[in-house]
């Protein structure tokens, strides 16, 4: 029996734990304080993800030229499950949740097509040219399924950085809406077509259809999105109609609504889906219809509360993506694969950007269609984040140790290069390109739905077009009878209609988006 038992700790293991978790503390504490300083002086060029990053790259430097003990070292590390269980869930929860309303789904066609369709244009196209630059020895040669993994997980876009900028700097609102509600979106895309892709790879031959993969990532995405639309819809009627919104049972009431995304999250992952989708799902219905059936107390609780903790988990992702660098093992021989990469993410990019800002533009008039100072700010906007991240460090366990060192090592450095330059220069990006206050202190109302809107239901162009435009009208046709099923049915029957009154006038929201 008492060879079951973990063997005690010894007074170092103890006080080098002790000292881990004081240099993680103070990492953190100098994000928060740098990255306040860094706003009040307006000092652009370094934003607080990026301050965040030099940090750890700064703090894991020092650990690694020092020779402190290794039992602090692995401290100041942290386990793949914790990242994966305890931190991208509260960031991509608070991503869905701080979606306003009324601009996500007035651009709920546009979002789709550019998170959805954009997506997987992408990563296809990624993928495709990562594989020929192997085949014609440009860089590191990957099997082809590997190479639309690396798409798949590369394609996920994480603004947080260029968006807090937009909005100090008071970027148009429909701009702000766009690149928003597509970093939202995208992830769940993103991760269901690296899913998708591991399984063609491990568990299906060369032989399998086309079909098959297609299927398998329907099912994957819709499963996902359904567990989490369910799980809010039920926490809806509960909070409708338990009556929990009274001074007694206020701790109760948030308990509750705190207890529903993991839920969410741990459903989705028993039934072997995604639990990252299903809680991104979950996030932007709980906020629709769940949120307005609380009390005004526990409405502000909650908000602070999944602000908090993603505010918390994003800044600790960014150090330790900063720390990983220096502290990690990375397959550096392979420098061609990193420069090359960089180079195809670009061009895949525009393709995802430029392509559907066409097709989004083929059913709109002139005066409403999204200009091109627009897309080229959304082009730059393409940073990579934490849940590229999170897919690489899976890719390490999936894929053969050198191919998935590679995939990890160029990932690493995208996020890097993307977080700091990008990052850094969004203010100069947005000051050239003349989209620095724009609409900044315009009502919604009047953004969205004004001439400037870039969607605006029932405002199409009426003249007769080309088959694939009148298919995209349909489309777009579709997006404006959900908007009235659900100021008709869904919204009367899941909350109560005088608190949704109050929620529909309510300002845009400052995400708080670290993965992204």
């Amino acid at each position: 029996m008492e060879e079951l038992l973990p063997p005690p700790r010894t007074g170092k293991e103890q006080q080098a734990a002790g000292v881990g978790i004081l240099v993680q503390i103070m990492m953190l504490l100098l994000s928060f304080v740098l990255g306040h300083v860094l706003r009040r002086r307006r000092f652009y060029y370094l934003p607080e993800a990026s301050a965040s990053l030099l940090i750890g790259l700064i703090v894991g430097g020092l650990a690694n030229i020092s020779d402190t003990g290794t039992s602090i070292r692995e401290w100041l590390n942290f386990h793949e499950e914790f990242f994966f269980l305890f931190l991208l869930p509260p960031i991509i929860f608070q991503s869905g949740f701080s979606l306003s309303p009324k601009p996500f789904f007035s651009n709920f066609g546009a979002i789709v097509t550019f998170a959805i369709f954009g997506t997987f244009i992408a990563s296809i196209v990624t993928g495709v040219l990562v594989y020929i630059g192997g085949v014609i020895y440009l860089m590191y040669k990957l099997p082809f399924v590997e190479c639309l993994m690396f798409g798949a997980l590369i394609s996920a876009t994480d603004p947080v950085t260029v968006l807090s900028i937009f909005q100090e700097l008071g970027t148009d609102v429909n701009l702000y809406a766009l690149v928003f509600g597509e970093s939202v979106l995208n992830d769940a895309m993103a991760i269901s077509l690296y899913r998708t892709f591991s399984l063609v790879r491990s568990h299906m031959s060369s032989a399998d259809n086309f079909l098959v993969v297609i299927v398998h990532f329907l099912e994957t995405f819709v499963g996902s999105m359904s567990s989490g639309v369910g799980a809010a819809f039920t926490s809806a009627l509960l909070f409708k109609y338990a009556g929990l919104d009274i001074d007694n049972l206020q701790n109760l009431e948030c308990c509750l609504f705190v207890l529903f995304p993991y839920f969410s999250y741990m459903l989705a992952e028993g039934l072997g889906l995604s639990g990252i989708v299903s809680i991104l799902f979950t996030g932007i219905v709980m906020k629709r219809y769940t949120y307005s059936n609380l009390s005004r107390s526990s409405q502000r609780f909650v908000s602070a509360f999944f602000h908090l903790i993603s505010s918390l988990a994003e800044t600790f992702v960014f150090i330790y993506m900063g720390f990983d660098i220096t502290m990690e093992q990375h397959s550096w021989t392979h420098v061609g694969f990193i420069f090359f990469s960089i180079l195809f993410i670009g061009i895949a990019r525009a393709s995802n950007v430029f392509g559907c800002a066409y097709l989004v533009n083929l059913v709109r008039p002139a005066h409403r269609r999204i200009p091109p100072k627009h897309q080229k700010a959304l082009w730059y906007s393409g940073l990579r984040g934490a849940m590229a991240f999170a897919l690489a460090l899976q890719a390490v366990h999936d894929l053969p140790e050198g191919h998935g060192q590679t995939i990890f090592t160029a990932t690493i450095t995208i996020v890097v290069l993307t977080v700091l330059i990008n990052g850094g220069s969004t203010g100069a990006m947005l000051e050239a390109l003349d989209v620095v206050g724009d609409n900044h202190d315009v009502s919604l109302e009047l953004s969205f739905e004004g001439s400037n809107g870039y969607v605006s239901p029932g405002d199409l162009d009426s003249s007769p077009g080309s088959r694939t435009k009148m298919k995209l009208k349909e489309f777009h046709g579709s997006t404006t009878a959900f908007v009235a099923l659900d100021r008709k049915y869904l919204t009367p029957f899941f909350t109560t209609q005088s608190r949704d009154e109050d929620r529909e006038d309510e300002p845009l929201n400052n995400p708080s988006r670290g993965y992204s």
